[in-house]
């Protein structure tokens, strides 16, 4: 079994007199596919705002290849490499599909206004370029790099914002419901993507309502409830999970 490369200890988060997410464990392991799950308002993208970044746990922990990145900054944490993606598309409609994915290499090729006015960022712009056509390769969506991205379908635009995401070359990807309304062709091409950048090594962290995918993709769930955790395991121990049952279906007799 491979070993944790993140680990959310006891992580807390209040809201005045509000208890969103209350003393919540778990591990992501290296090269794996991770599911958070549970019903609306278990308190699961306020977990990924947390590892994110986003938000400042009240307390606990939050454990990247042994050193706490808990508190730091989004762009912080980026840089330990964990990058998240939103529900709803964060894309530069009017830009072109490369140009957003260029976007996405600041980190390893950051913007200097001096050196484009002098000339001097030639090197950087074509290396920029260089790392986005490989991530619009890998998505197969090098044909569109000269679209708009307000242009492409809803498939399409959720696949190039894991492009941009790949560009910055993380450890671990936060995908927060990646599959938020897709068709069935364009889920199942996704759930294909997924499992590409799981076999190049990436480890990904999901949150999702579609059972269908978790269930076919993942390879540890935790599900959570009312901002706890409730029950851990493969696939098939989830889908029985008497407790994730209950939470889900209220006594209904399988989750997907």
């Amino acid at each position: 079994m491979s070993a944790p490369l993140l680990q959310v200890r006891n992580l807390t988060k209040r809201f005045g007199g509000l208890t969103a997410v209350d003393g919540l464990s778990f591990d992501v392991r290296k090269g794996t596919i991770h599911g958070l799950i549970g019903p609306n308002g278990a308190g699961k993208t306020t977990t990924f705002n947390m590892i994110s970044g986003f938000y400042k746990p009240t307390e606990g922990d939050i454990v990247l290849r042994e050193e706490s990145i808990s508190g730091l900054m989004m762009h912080e944490v980026a840089h330990r490499g964990v990058v998240r993606t939103f529900q709803h598309s964060t894309l530069f409609a009017e830009m072109t599909v490369l140009e957003n994915v260029v976007v996405g290499t600041h980190m390893e090729f950051p913007p200097s206004i001096w050196n484009a006015l002098t000339g001097q960022d030639a090197h950087d712009r074509r290396g920029a370029e260089a790392k986005a056509h490989e991530a619009l390769e890998f998505f197969g969506l090098l044909a569109f790099q000269h679209s708009l991205a307000g242009d492409l379908p809803h498939g399409h635009q959720r696949a190039l914002g894991m492009a941009v995401a790949l560009a910055c070359r993380p450890d671990i990807m936060l995908l927060d419901e990646p599959f938020t309304g897709m068709n069935p062709e364009e889920t199942s091409r996704m759930m294909e993507l997924m499992n590409k950048l799981r076999s190049s090594g990436l480890t990904l962290l999901l949150v999702e309502h579609d059972m269908h995918a978790i269930m076919g993709l993942c390879d540890n769930i935790t599900c959570m409830s009312f901002g706890k955790f409730l029950a851990e395991g493969g696939p098939q121990e989830i889908r029985n999970h008497p407790d994730v049952i209950e939470a889900y279906l209220g006594g209904a007799r399988h989750v997907a």
